[in-house]
């Protein structure tokens, strides 16, 4: 669906052909505003995003408005508990209706001429408009969502890419966590003056974990490669045998623009926490009594979620300008799971918010240098960095294929 900007294809498609196997990106592709443009409609136009969890929208009329850089959609659950995505954007006259945030609402209403829709997006109500005027032909513009063992996607293009296998694989990994049972305990927004491929590199390799994240390597497999492989770790090999005969998936499974996993924390953690402990007495999984490691998933261009026993965290870099990048970080425990008495909200957050406001410096810093004279691409490690490889060889390809397609004539 997306048409944006004019861009000069064959500019940067000669910048794709500069890149070398193994190595970073050209530093055009960090820092240009004509980069920017063509990520947006590339990569963030034509992928799946994950836009959050089911049990975000509690109830008929509950609804979320976010931003896909500079695009508003809103998400809705209409009278019979359908779950729609439309472009955030009135058929009148284009003003966005619904304002960022969350809530709940028996209509959509403009806020600039009182045009309303039902939640199924259909026009409801126009006032002043003539006779020939027909309301089915201006209700709002769908967008594509697929919700999957409780969470949430969406894609802006008209043709999106295939999403069969993903959703297969996470169905059966995610079951046991049982994500449609859980609530938001918390959102936060960070604001990184880095783009979002170097937020995004820095989010798939822990390479600089060890010095980068004294607190999360208490409880995370900070030296383990690729997709956390145990190689001969005996602890980690009885951990793999005992999740099989649990029945928990836990075999590195992977698509083009996805992976999963799940892993073994550190010895005597049973979650992603500050002393390795459950954050939340109400467990969401509570086979084994609750130490069953973290499953993990990735999605290109721009997430990750790590699902313990007790929570699940979120991870979302959402670009904004050629160096901004807003990480939107989400943590949800069991509906049932009471503030106060089976949680506490800042020990819920300590961990991620510590480790992504050091992150956040780690991007900014990267975003720094290499805006210098002297930046060349340099090589990943092939030991410790396989997945922001893999990051990055996704982006190439994704980039490649739309200006296969887009840059004829």
């Amino acid at each position: 669906m997306h048409k944006g900007p004019i861009m000069d294809l064959q500019r940067i498609s000669a910048l794709f052909e500069q890149r070398r196997e193994g190595h970073t990106l050209p530093q055009a592709l960090y820092t240009q505003a004509e980069s920017f443009d063509f990520d947006m409609a590339a990569i963030f136009g034509q992928s799946w995003l994950m836009a959050g969890m089911e049990c975000e929208l509690p109830k008929a009329g509950s609804y979320i408005s976010m931003m896909v850089g500079k695009w508003p959609v809103v998400i809705t659950r209409d009278k019979e508990g359908t779950i729609r995505a439309f472009h955030n954007s009135c058929r009148h006259r284009g003003s966005m209706i619904c304002a960022l945030g969350s809530g709940t609402t028996p209509k959509l209403v403009c806020p600039y001429h009182r045009w309303t829709y039902d939640l199924d997006g259909s026009l409801f109500a126009a006032g002043r408009m003539d006779s020939s005027f027909d309301k089915s032909e201006h209700g709002l513009k769908p967008v594509a969502i697929e919700c999957i063992s409780g969470t949430i996607f969406i894609c802006l293009s008209d043709t999106p890419p295939p999403i069969d296998d993903f959703r297969a694989k996470l169905t059966e990994y995610a079951a046991p966590h049982n994500l449609k049972d859980a609530k938001l305990a918390y959102e936060s927004v960070l604001v990184e003056n880095a783009n979002w491929k170097l937020v995004m590199e820095n989010g798939r390799e822990c390479y600089h974990c060890s010095t980068g994240h004294p607190e999360l390597s208490k409880t995370f497999p900070v030296g383990m490669s690729k997709h956390f492989d145990s190689g001969h770790d005996e602890r980690v090999v009885a951990f793999e045998a005992q999740m099989d005969a649990l029945g928990l998936p836990q075999t590195p499974v992977e698509g083009h623009y996805w992976q999963i996993a799940r892993f073994a924390l550190n010895e005597g953690c049973v979650s992603i926490s500050g002393d390795g402990q459950h954050l939340s007495k109400k467990l969401m999984c509570d086979a084994n009594g609750g130490d069953i490691g973290s499953m993990r998933w990735a999605v290109d261009p721009h997430c990750f979620v790590h699902c313990t026993a007790d929570h699940a965290f979120m991870f979302s870099a959402m670009p904004v300008g050629p160096n901004e990048t807003h990480v939107t970080g989400k943590w949800y425990v069991h509906k049932d799971a009471v503030e106060g008495v089976d949680y506490d909200v800042e020990k819920l957050i300590a961990l991620w918010t510590v480790t992504n406001l050091e992150d956040k410096a780690l991007a900014e810093n990267n975003q720094l240098g290499v805006n210098s004279l002297g930046y060349t691409p340099g090589p990943y490690s092939q030991e410790a960095e396989m997945l922001a490889q893999r990051f990055t060889d996704y982006y190439c390809d994704k980039a490649r294929d739309y200006i296969a397609t887009h840059g004829k004539g």
